[in-house]
């Protein structure tokens, strides 16, 4: 066996006994694999040697008191000559063992469990009887306790204060601790914001008018504002507004109620009158029933039993219907298979169309059809071309302020100013909604970007107008180019991404990678 061998099991025997690696454990561990090993080492031998020099007693006494390494070997001759004076050495033993209680009594009541525990655990070894076994072990937990401690805990409190890790209690006095809270102001402003913005609309009114939704558009653009004072009551104004709102809305609906019910109530009239099964009895109940109010209805089984009556009559009425509904049933059966058939073919006819039926530009079908033909022409023969992503600012606004009927003008206005600026060999619809997609052919990331500015400044200077009002609209732009990007997606995706970032960086501008 080689010393890297038995340096190794040494080691490793310290590792399974849980001991630290310090000179002494390694010393110790060394020269018992050494001597399981056979193998002779002089730095292991010097306490054997030494022991022979002493007189049996004596050599008797170290193996008593366990001594295995030089240090406790020298540590044992030191306390033998001390106690050639047995009075003397005695005072100094019990002085020490008082000496080393108090400590621990003092170190026991520092804040820290660990500590504390083995304060007490050494005291109780102390005044009792201990072996020496115990005493090691002890003294292994404190040395283990010493070597790991860690108090950089401590440098948490630095933002507060100074630190002295030797003094605590200077420490907490150096503490500049505030009741204040941080936080994040910009990111707390951005979430009260949104919530604001969404107590704005109407729970109950189908759409809010120009002043909440100006109100709505600063907040969501700059939440900052939150912080001036005078936001305060124009937010309490806008509040009060939004349930005025509802409120008018509750009146319309509970009006329109009333109005169906006044209508379903002289309807009931009327079929009881025109019922052939009507008695005279029914005719009574029926004219107490017009002159019925709220203050006359004192007996409620009295009304029952007249409720019921009138139901019985209904039920024959409802029974003469049935029956002359089943005896349309076919004619019913063939119309609803009618409209069917032409539902199916109305749904088909949407499919293969590639007009929007609204702006008169192609649909998303075929701008799709039109980008895979691009896209062939790019893989077979090299022919560039760029893809331009629109969508018209704030259109939900235009939409909720002035109605869907003048959201339709704008689409259609935008259209035409579209189709008008592109030239022949271009490719422009409606891809969806407020969004409008352009396909430039032989146009690298500069031409498309020129086009998206032209349409935008045309849009800028034009005149929307609808039942002669003026509708302020602007429009934002995405430009990407296909050798660019690694496929057609990939190209889309990119316009996309850029007409997000013109909306981001304050609408009504052309975004693309410069």
């Amino acid at each position: 066996m080689t010393i890297k061998t038995i340096i190794s099991n040494a080691v490793k025997r310290l590792k399974d006994e849980g001991k630290l690696l310090t000179p002494d454990f390694y010393a110790e561990a060394f020269c018992k694999e050494a001597k399981k090993a056979r193998m002779i080492v002089e730095d292991c031998s010097h306490l054997e040697k030494s022991t022979k020099l002493l007189n049996k007693e004596l050599q008797q006494d170290l193996k008593n008191y366990h001594i295995k390494t030089m240090k406790e070997f020298v540590r044992y001759t030191v306390t033998k000559l001390n106690r050639m004076n047995p009075s003397k050495c005695s005072d100094i033993l019990e002085s020490q063992t008082k000496l080393t209680k108090r400590i621990l009594q003092v170190a026991s009541v520092l804040h820290n469990k660990e500590v504390a525990l083995l304060s007490q655990k050494t005291i109780q070894l102390i005044e009792s009887s201990s072996q020496p076994e115990q005493l090691d072990s002890l003294r292994q937990r404190w040395m283990n306790f010493i070597t790991t401690y860690d108090d950089t805990f401590l440098e948490e409190l630095k933002e507060y204060g100074a630190v002295d890790s030797s003094d605590l209690k200077k420490t907490i006095e150096n503490l500049h601790c505030s009741n204040e809270v941080s936080f994040d102001s910009n990111a707390d402003l951005s979430k009260i914001s949104k919530l604001l913005v969404a107590s704005f609309v109407p729970s109950i009114a189908s759409s809010v008018n120009e002043q909440i939704a100006q109100v709505s558009e600063r907040l969501k653009d700059n939440p900052a504002i939150l912080e001036n004072d005078t936001i305060e009551d124009e937010i309490k104004s806008i509040i009060s507004l939004r349930i005025a709102l509802d409120n008018k809305t509750v009146k319309e609906m509970i009006g329109s109620i009333d109005g169906v019910l006044d209508k379903l109530s002289l309807r009931l009239i009327d079929m009881i009158e025109s019922s052939d099964n009507s008695t005279i009895e029914i005719q009574k109940i029926k004219r107490e029933l017009e002159s019925y109010t709220e203050t006359t209805v004192t007996n409620f089984q009295v009304a029952h039993k007249k409720l019921f009556t009138i139901a019985v009559a209904l039920e024959e009425n409802t029974k003469i219907l049935s029956r002359d509904l089943k005896g349309h049933s076919r004619e019913v059966e063939a119309l609803s298979n009618k409209v069917h058939n032409l539902e199916k073919e109305l749904e088909e006819a949407k499919k293969e169309s590639k007009e929007d039926f609204l702006t008169k530009l192609y649909n998303k079908r075929a701008l799709d059809e039109s980008m895979k033909i691009k896209e062939a022409e790019y893989k077979r023969y090299g022919r560039n071309f760029s893809v331009v992503m629109f969508d018209i600012d704030l259109f939900k606004k235009v939409n909720d302020t002035y109605g869907h009927e003048a959201g339709d003008a704008v689409l259609t206005a935008f259209a035409k100013i579209l189709k008008q600026d592109c030239r022949t060999v271009d490719i422009v619809g409606r891809f969806g909604g407020e969004e409008f997609l352009a396909i430039l052919s032989n146009t690298d990331t500069q031409g498309g970007a020129i086009f998206a500015q032209k349409v935008r400044e045309h849009v800028e200077k034009a005149r929307f107008m609808y039942q002669r009002k003026r509708i302020s609209v602007t429009v934002s732009a995405g430009v990407s180019e296909r050798a660019k990007h690694i496929s057609l997606d990939a190209t889309v995706n990119a316009a996309d991404e850029y007409l997000y970032q013109a909306k981001k960086n304050g609408r009504n501008r052309v975004e693309y990678k410069r």
